[in-house]
Parts: C-alpha cells; sequence; structure tokens
C-alpha cells in the first residue's frame, strides 16, 4: 500500500513526539532505578528541620537560586576551582544561601543505595518539597529526571536574574516571566518568605527609607538593624513576624498591614496589578497553597537536563 507524503510527515511528528515526552520529567523516574530515594531524601531533611527549623527555608531558597540560572540544573552546588567560577560567591548567594552541606550528607545516603543515579539538581528539587511540607505547608509529587550541569553562571546569578530585595513590582514582574512564570505565579511563589529569615542589609533600606510600611513594625525593625551601612548588616529578622517556621499564608496577612520585612515584599500590595492576588491569598489558604505548588513545579520544569545532556554528579560540588 502506497503511503502519502503527509502520512510520512505524521509519523514523524508522532515519534517526535513520543520521544520528547519520554524524555521529559516524571514523577515515577527513580521508581525502578531508585525507589527508596524520597524516603532516603525525607528522612535526612526531617532530622535537620528537627534540629534547625530554619534550614527548610534555607533548602527551598537554595532551589529558586538554582533554578532561576539556567534552570534547575544543580549548577549553584558547584565550587569555585582554580580554573572554574561558579555561582556560590554571585552576589544573591554569597554568604546568604545556606544547605550545601545537607545536600552533600544527603547525597551521600542517596548514593550509598543507588550509586550513579540520582542527580544533585533532583535531589535539591525533592528537599525543596520535603521542606515545605515538613514546616506545615502543602504535599506535591516532585517530577524528576533532571541531569547536572557540567557549567554554572556566575555572570547570570549576579546581574539580576535572580531578583534583589530592592525590586519594584514591574522588575518582579518581567525577571519571573523570564523564567517561564505569571505575575501570579511571582506573587504564590514569594509566598515562601513565610519561612526563613532575612539579613539586615536586605531590609535596611526599606525599614529607614520608604513610605509603605507600618511605622511600628519599622521602628521594631531598626532595633536590630542600625541605619549605618556596615552595622550589623548580618543581624537576621523572620521574613514572617508571625509564624515564621511554619508554612502558611500569613506572610499576605502581613502585607495588607504593611508588615512586609523587604521593599520586594511590600510592593506586591501597594496599589498595583497584583494587590487583588494578595489580598486573595490572605483570605483563603487553599488557593495559596494550590497556587504555589503550580508554581513549584512550574518553575521545577524550566529547562531541565535531561536524556544524554550533562552528568549525574557523584559529588555534588564538582563535576566527575
Amino acid at each position: 500500500m502506497a503511503h502519502s507524503p503527509n502520512s510520512y510527515v505524521a509519523l514523524a511528528l508522532i515519534f517526535l513526539l513520543i520521544g520528547t515526552s519520554s524524555a521529559q520529567l516524571s514523577e515515577n523516574f527513580y521508581s525502578n532505578k531508585c525507589p527508596k530515594v524520597f524516603d532516603t531524601v525525607k528522612s535526612v531533611v526531617r532530622s535537620a528541620v528537627a534540629k534547625e527549623r530554619r534550614i527548610g527555608a534555607s533548602l527551598l531558597r537554595l532551589f529558586f537560586h538554582d533554578c532561576f540560572v539556567d534552570g534547575c540544573d544543580g549548577s549553584i552546588l558547584l565550587d569555585d576551582t582554580s580554573s572554574f567560577k561558579g555561582e556560590k560567591t554571585a552576589a544573591p548567594n554569597n554568604n546568604s544561601v545556606r544547605g550545601y552541606e545537607l545536600i552533600d550528607a544527603i547525597k551521600s545516603k542517596v548514593e550509598a543505595i543507588c550509586p550513579g543515579v540520582v542527580s544533585c539538581a533532583d535531589i535539591v528539587a525533592i528537599t525543596a518539597r520535603d521542606s515545605v511540607l515538613i514546616l506545615g505547608g502543602p504535599f506535591w509529587n516532585v517530577k524528576v529526571g533532571r541531569r547536572d550541569s557540567r557549567t554554572a553562571n556566575f555572570t547570570a546569578a549576579n546581574t539580576g536574574v535572580i531578583p534583589p530585595p530592592t525590586s519594584n513590582l514591574t522588575n518582579l514582574i518581567s525577571t519571573f516571566q523570564a523564567q517561564g512564570l505569571s505575575a501570579k505565579d511571582m506573587v504564590a511563589l514569594s509566598g515562601a518568605h513565610t519561612i526563613g529569615k532575612s539579613r539586615c542589609t536586605s531590609f535596611r533600606n526599606h525599614i529607614y527609607n520608604d513610605s509603605n510600611i507600618d511605622n511600628t513594625f519599622a521602628k521594631i525593625r531598626q532595633n536590630n538593624c542600625p541605619k549605618k551601612s556596615g552595622l550589623g548588616d548580618n543581624n537576621l529578622a523572620n521574613l514572617d513576624f508571625r509564624t515564621p517556621t511554619y508554612f502558611d499564608n500569613n506572610y499576605y496577612k502581613n502585607l495588607i498591614i504593611k508588615r512586609g520585612l523587604l521593599h520586594s515584599d511590600q510592593v506586591l500590595f501597594n496599589g498595583g496589578s497584583t494587590d487583588s492576588i494578595v489580598k486573595t491569598y490572605s483570605q483563603n489558604d487553599k488557593a495559596f497553597d494550590s497556587d504555589f505548588v503550580a508554581a513549584m513545579i512550574k518553575m521545577g520544569n524550566n529547562k531541565p537536563l535531561i536524556g544524554k545532556q550533562g552528568e549525574i554528579r557523584k559529588n555534588c560540588r564538582r563535576f566527575n
């Protein structure tokens, strides 16, 4: 039987689609290769959070800072060498991003049960989910199958790809759009600031110079963050003053009463286009949880290395 040229094109497209979909991330990627990976990761994260609840927020932030620079590829974990410059010393990460040693400990446990199978990039993605869940937030199935980058991008990490705490609303919307994330995704993901702490150097300008801040709240924060640069730069304050170690929607309730710690927090509720989303999340924790999960999955799916790209690092800090 003769086939028309169109039927060959259709078949080619079907095979192309099959090949593409099979190479995408999947919840079941490790079902046969490393079935105990999720339990192994969770047990280490649970133990770490029991010792220091802040580490959960740090692991969640590590995932953001990895994903925003060329996708979720584990590039943030690479140490500098004499011939290689990684992302750890870029301004948003230097003396600020934490959790590297815990990722090392998790990788070591995972390597013991499944050597050379699970990527560092996937471990970072799983720990972010586990941290949220352990601190009272929602569950979601993490899609896995990422591979680890053999490069890093210090320049991108250092030049505004990761939005700074001084960002205005326009800047926040555009930096998230560059990652394929909508304004709604951005507001939902900003809710990660319901846990964790920030350094004085990140919120000093907001508590001394901005007008869109509750006066009493500003004065309380000024007690632990001197006005003069260089004094108390590393002094910490809770991003959510109500329930700083519990994942909930209080972050948005704080914004409604002008008690966002960072400039980039409070601009989400400041007479702009995102006010209505903040209002919704402040009144409906289920809507926040649902949109946060959707945005986390979307961010985690952004430009992953799959198939034969990259590698599976044996040590998350260096190439094989």
